[in-house]
């Protein structure tokens, strides 16, 4: 679908939200759904949600709302979960094992095919069907299997050294759960997970909460 303007980021930022609770409702075996509906489940107003989705199309119905199934499909293939992302994942310890064995990645389409380790008592074991192969072997294994997405799970210190490596690999994305603020090409789409940063914004709202706004 064609746009003559970009959608904000924080636009883009909600769309996942609705992705899943559409998803939730198809499982119910709901069909259709009012814009008031989902600003009672996701906490957004309902103009703000009928803003949002008509950044990319018309898809409700005046009267009616919105087809579940026809809306969540559309909105799988505005995030491109319509795809399979060949995804290896660098650092093999608790993290690194949670996400491998996360079946809802696979079910959208993030299909690990790899998780690689420095650790030689880990490297050769077996995450499900998945081997732990050493990180000196990961830039070739990368380039021979055209993996898009490369996960950071390991600790901030050897951050750069794997988010270089993917750099030099050719990967399309980085998912970083690293507390490091990362040095590569820009064309390399970067999303971070830092998890300590929200603990931290929860012990804020802890100490200060009539500052909280919940978002849902």
């Amino acid at each position: 679908m064609e746009r003559d303007n970009k959608v904000s980021i924080t636009v883009i930022r909600r769309l996942p939200k609705y992705y899943r609770y559409l998803e939730d409702l198809y499982r119910k075996g709901i069909n259709r759904v009012s814009s008031k509906e989902l600003s009672n489940m996701t906490g957004f107003t309902a103009s703000q949600i009928r803003q949002d989705l008509n950044n990319f199309g018309g898809f409700g119905q005046q009267g009616y709302g919105y087809n579940v199934e026809e809306l969540q499909k559309q909105l799988g293939k505005i995030l491109g979960l319509n795809k399979i992302y060949k995804t290896v994942i660098a650092g093999s310890g608790n993290l690194g094992q949670a996400i491998a064995n996360y079946r809802g990645f696979q079910d959208a389409g993030f299909k690990v095919v790899s998780l690689f380790d420095k650790n030689p008592k880990l490297i050769g074991l077996r995450i499900g069907d998945l081997e732990i192969r050493d990180i000196d072997d990961m830039e070739s294994f990368i380039k021979e299997n055209d993996v898009e997405i490369g996960i950071i799970t390991v600790p901030k210190e050897s951050a750069q050294e794997i988010a270089e490596i993917y750099d030099k690999s050719g990967v399309k994305g980085i998912w970083n759960f690293a507390p490091a603020d990362l040095q590569i090409s820009d064309d390399i789409i970067i999303e971070n997970v830092h998890l300590s940063e929200s603990l931290f914004s929860l012990s804020y709202f802890l100490t200060n909460k009539s500052d909280y706004v919940r978002r849902g």
